[in-house]
């Protein structure tokens, strides 16, 4: 297990988490992931297990369809930077391009069909 640092662009968010290394990202197909085109951890980590440090009230939360994936993102600079997934309440992805330690863009991928829960 590594322990990983990110944060959003502006910095109102930062995270750490413990996770297996980030060898590889997660798409998905749904509706709001093709618009957002965020590149997520293949691993969740139980949502109590991302600290989270918070200025200025910034985080928000956006969910639609059934309401039971929440994705999180910040209000001053837009930056999406997790997600509650919905197979899995109480789990978390992680927008890996928020993670201050890894390369995106060296990064093997493959899709999760989202469109399809």
């Amino acid at each position: 297990m590594q322990t990983y640092h990110g944060s959003c662009h502006c910095g109102d968010i930062a995270f750490t988490f413990d996770g297996p290394a980030i060898d590889k990202g997660l798409h998905c197909n749904c509706s709001l992931c093709k618009r957002k085109g965020a590149l997520m951890t293949p691993f969740t980590v139980a949502f109590e297990d991302i600290k989270t440090t918070i200025k200025n009230d910034a985080m928000a939360t956006y969910q639609f369809g059934t309401s039971v994936a929440k994705h999180y993102f910040c209000k001053t600079c837009g930056i999406y930077t997790f997600h509650e997934t919905m197979r899995m309440p109480g789990h978390c992805r992680v927008n890996i391009g928020c993670v201050d330690s890894v390369d995106v863009f060296s990064l093997p991928t493959t899709v999760c069909n989202g469109k399809a829960l």
